[in-house]
């Protein structure tokens, strides 16, 4: 057993996302592993719950992972977008706050911004591989 708090994992600001074999910037955002375990052949955990802290007009862009995710906002509101595969437009876009959760399917394309200007916003998010 392991037993800590989230403010003793230190925290790791993510500096660009790929998706569709380009980077993109990704604007405000730190992440810190609470837990994860298994590799899959690209090296990447098989499962992981991850705690995320996003500034204030922070974003994460458009990008999908193998892995399924399930987000749970903690702390603030964020939109979080869903886009279409083939075209990048955007299919759903919804403003979720705190106890409200967005599970999202492999390789499915997403996104989400912290819609506040002032205030940090906080969330969970757990992933896993499906292996098909």
């Amino acid at each position: 057993m392991k037993a800590k708090n989230v403010k003793d994992v230190k925290g790791i600001k993510v500096p660009q996302i790929a998706y569709k074999g380009k980077d993109y910037e990704v604007k405000g955002v730190t992440i810190r592993w609470l837990s994860k375990s298994g590799a899959d052949a690209s090296g990447q955990p098989e499962y992981g719950l991850r705690h995320f802290t996003v500034e204030p007009g922070g974003k994460i862009p458009a990008h999908n992972h193998f892995y399924l995710q399930t987000v749970y906002v903690e702390k603030g509101q964020f939109e979080c977008v869903s886009y279409d595969p083939e075209t990048d437009e955007i299919v759903e876009s919804q403003i979720c706050g705190p106890g409200d959760f967005v599970y999202s399917d492999c390789m499915e394309p997403h996104g989400m911004r912290n819609i506040s200007e002032t205030e940090e916003a906080t969330f969970l998010c757990c992933i896993g591989c499906v292996y098909k």
